[in-house]
């Protein structure tokens, strides 16, 4: 029997990558770096921050949410995620991925296209629109009609209310 955690199964939930795909990911990962004060904490396995990092993209939860399922520490998972797609880890194995692909099923790379835009959004509104009400450093500003404006009762001839 599987041992439940937080709603999520522990082992083999449907979430955790398969031991073949992990057999094709572990020697695109880089080796890892050396600590530079020696001690500390042991690494998460790469396999527990690669099930992690999945279980975010599959479920586009918030990496904080990671905690609660027990897969593995959402900082780890991030800082792992961040070296991992600096080293090009996933670029390669989408690489790898369409090339296997292409071999079993094949790919007409004829009828692909790539298309993209720049542009700026319809209802994106004005570039010199009207800043929002707040405080400023110039003086003799518009008052808004629910206001009075105020001087100083310090200042030679301000106007105080009557009392």
């Amino acid at each position: 029997m599987e041992e439940s955690l937080m709603g999520l199964v522990a082992r083999n939930d449907g979430w955790r990558i398969p031991d073949a795909l992990w057999e094709q990911v572990e020697p695109l990962l880089p080796p890892r770096k050396k600590h530079r004060f020696g001690g500390h904490r042991p690494r998460v396995p790469d396999r527990n921050a690669m099930d992690a990092i999945l279980f975010v993209l599959r479920t586009g939860c918030q990496w904080q949410a990671l905690d609660a399922t027990g897969i593995c520490n959402h900082s780890s998972a991030h800082r792992r995620f961040t070296e991992w797609v600096e080293a090009g880890v996933f670029s390669k194995l989408w690489e790898n991925g369409l090339l296997k692909y292409d071999l079993l099923k094949g790919i007409n790379w004829r009828w692909l296209s790539m298309d993209g835009a720049m542009t700026k959004a319809p209802l994106g509104g004005e570039k010199n629109r009207c800043k929002p009400n707040r405080q400023s450093k110039e003086r003799h500003q518009t008052q808004h009609a629910h206001r009075r404006q105020r001087y100083s009762t310090i200042r030679p001839g301000g106007w105080r209310p009557e009392a």
